[in-house]
């Protein structure tokens, strides 16, 4: 355990020194800029590094317990792309540990089956609506928090690195919450065959999240989700529209996030009736909202411009970049790019000229807008952390030859 502790502290002093560094400074400054939306800043880029950290993180642990090795994973996490990398990902000068609730929807213990690997297949609960539908139950509140591991963390390391209690966004996707456990042919075949019942059923699901968000704000829950906190999607949650601090807040002083990547299957006119009412009503209890995940948020953007506090929207690598960027001219709204997982994950050397004609293409469609790029949905880097940092170095330099 005495090796286990010298290795946390080392780590955590290292941690302290690089949020120290005039390069992190400057780097919230960046961020600070980014949030205001008006177009005053640079593109900021970041790498989401947890689809394939294990390749770069397992062959350094040190640590022999769970906990222990839990706490060194999620700090090499954070300094390794950092220091290899080199994105606009900042390092905290704090551990974080937060103290909220999640839900169990329908109160269903969501079954799968593993294939190995990343593959896995859902094991579907309700096959027809019409026949099923008593399965589905009020919705199970549960307490979620990480201060046991927190504790740990103070005792290991907290006077190096403080370990402080953080805000955390609400992440809500109804959607695949029924796909969970209702395949996503059955849920096509029951918006057509029971609408009535598929109305119901999502109705309840909304009014259970909205009776979630409610609780943790009656029940002082609700931090601020500002600044370094993580927004999903490799985004955070810089703004100068939001409370910096502070607790005891309401949900409309807080991000939320949704998205509805299980529609892609649908029409517009499908996803208007169906689906959109019930976003509406979650995307109303938060301050500001990030949309989207892989679907194409243009083909239902006649109902996503009715976000109100729409603040960033997914441009997944199948969106029409051109449309998306058009319509966005004039709102205060993030043009958060996701570019193909194909040009970093799938070869072992980068198509350089490819991946420039991709960010050039993204560059021009989003002029005159707030950028973001967070590459996502990487399983392997090959090991190769130069080619990792080459990427993030060609969009930075496309990014300032078109400024």
């Amino acid at each position: 355990m005495q090796k286990d502790r010298e290795r946390l502290r080392e780590l955590a002093a290292r941690q302290m020194e690089l949020s120290e560094s005039d390069r992190n400074q400057q780097l919230y400054k960046d961020w600070e800029i980014h949030g205001r939306t008006d177009s005053s800043g640079r593109p900021m880029i970041t790498i989401e590094f947890g689809t394939f950290s294990a390749e770069f993180i397992e062959p350094l642990l040190r640590c022999e317990t769970s906990e222990t090795r839990q706490l060194e994973w999620m700090m090499l996490q954070d300094i390794l792309p950092f220091e290899n990398f080199r994105d606009d990902s900042v390092i905290r000068d704090y551990f974080p540990y937060f103290d909220n609730y999640y839900m169990q929807p329908f109160g269903l213990q969501v079954k799968r089956t593993e294939s190995g690997g990343l593959g896995h297949h859902f094991i579907s609960q309700i096959h027809d609506l019409a026949e099923d539908f008593h399965i589905l139950g009020k919705s199970v509140i549960l307490a979620d928090t990480n201060k046991h591991i927190a504790g740990i963390a103070a005792d290991m390391f907290g006077d190096i690195l403080p370990v402080k209690k953080s805000g955390r966004i609400r992440y809500v996707c109804p959607l695949q919450d029924i796909v969970h456990i209702m395949d996503m042919e059955n849920m096509y075949i029951a918006m057509l065959e029971e609408p009535e019942l598929f109305h119901k059923m999502f109705d309840m699901l909304t009014n259970d999240y909205i009776e979630l968000i409610e609780k943790a704000e009656n029940d002082g829950k609700l931090m601020a989700t500002n600044g370094d906190i993580h927004l999903s999607q490799g985004s955070y949650c810089f703004t100068n529209d939001l409370p910096h601090e502070g607790e005891n807040l309401k949900t409309s002083q807080i991000w939320g996030f949704l998205d509805a990547q299980e529609a892609e299957g649908i029409s517009p006119a499908l996803f208007h009736e169906f689906v959109f009412p019930y976003y509406k009503r979650i995307s109303e209890k938060y301050g500001l909202l990030s949309f989207g995940c892989c679907e194409d948020v243009g083909k239902f953007w006649n109902s996503v411009s009715a976000f109100d506090n729409l603040r960033k929207l997914s441009i997944s690598a199948w969106c029409n970049e051109e449309f998306i960027g058009e319509k966005l001219q004039g709102r205060k709204v993030v043009y958060h790019r996701k570019p193909s997982p194909n040009f970093l994950g799938v070869d072992r050397y980068l198509d350089e000229d490819a991946l420039r004609a991709s960010i050039k293409k993204t560059v021009q469609c989003a002029s005159g807008l707030t950028l973001e790029f967070s590459q996502r949905d990487v399983y392997t880097a090959h090991c190769d952390a130069g080619k990792v940092a080459r990427y993030v170095e060609i969009i930075r330099e496309e990014c300032e030859l078109k400024r």
